[in-house]
This record gives structure tokens, sequence and C-alpha cells, in this order.
């Protein structure tokens, strides 16, 4: 299967992942609301947890505008359960360990940290609307600012 470069305009690939309140999510599902799907590195990380922090303060925002927020990282539901406790994260994460919606999202980049080369999460963003097509996206997100951006988006 060869990777379809995703565009604005393009249908959201749809998926069903496990999330943290231990129930399959498939974006399908969400059809008929907005979806803030964001993709980050890793659970309890200083950038991580700041990025959600900042969704977690504007989620009445986000609710108010029919947007539901998922977050999705190659955790495990254990490690998003610890997470979501000590940030009382008020929306759903995901975990992609078998990195199937990361591939499919094309958020896997090579990464070079403290002198080793691996494979890790671009931090991204992709804002869906209500019919389920991509209206923005945003690639190498830099946390400072970046919830405030998508806020504007749904404007």
């Amino acid at each position: 299967m060869e990777n379809v470069i995703l565009e604005v305009g393009m249908k959201a690939p749809d998926f069903v992942l496990m999330g943290s309140d231990n129930k399959e999510h498939r974006l399908s599902d969400y059809l008929g609301k907005k979806v803030i799907l964001y993709f980050y590195p890793k659970d309890n990380t200083p950038g991580c947890s700041k990025e959600a922090e900042a969704f977690r303060d504007n989620f009445e925002h986000f609710s108010k505008e029919n947007a539901v927020i998922l977050g999705v990282s190659r955790d495990t539901l254990t490690a998003h359960a610890k997470f979501i406790a000590k940030y009382d994260l008020p929306f759903v994460l995901l975990s992609d360990k078998e990195e199937v919606v990361c591939k499919l999202y094309d958020v896997l980049k090579e990464k070079t940290m403290c002198g080793r080369t691996g494979i890790g999460i671009e931090r991204s963003t992709f804002v869906i609307d209500e019919q389920g097509m991509l209206t923005k996206i945003y690639r190498k997100v830099k946390v400072a600012g970046h919830v405030d951006t998508v806020k504007c988006e749904l404007a």
C-alpha cells in the first residue's frame, strides 16, 4: 500500500483505535462533528504535556464549536491513563502502538535525539470537518501558540 499524500479538501482516512476510555474509536463515528486529530510523540514529556494542557484549557471552546479532540501517540492505554490523570485531560487519547494510523497520516519521521537516530512521531494536527474532510493540516507543530492557531481555524 503506497502512501497517499494528504491534502486539505481530501477525505480524512478512516481508522479504528482503542481509546483511553477502553472503547474503540472510529473516525467515521464522529461525522457531524469537527475533529481535532493531533499526533504527539510521547505521554508525560515536557512538550507533549504543554500541548495537552493547552488543548485541555481550551476544551470548552472546542466543544462549543462542535469539535472533539482526539490525541494520538504510540503509548499504551496504561500510559495514557496516567497522563490523563496527571493533567486532568477531558478528552480521549488513542493508542497507535502498531503505528497504523501514524503511517496513514504520514507523521512518522526520522528524528535525532542525544546523537541517536530513530523514527518518531512528528507533532502534527489535522482539522476535520463535519463531513469528514480535511480542512487544515499542521505539520512540524511548535507547541507555543499552536492551540490558539487551531482555535482561530474553527472560528
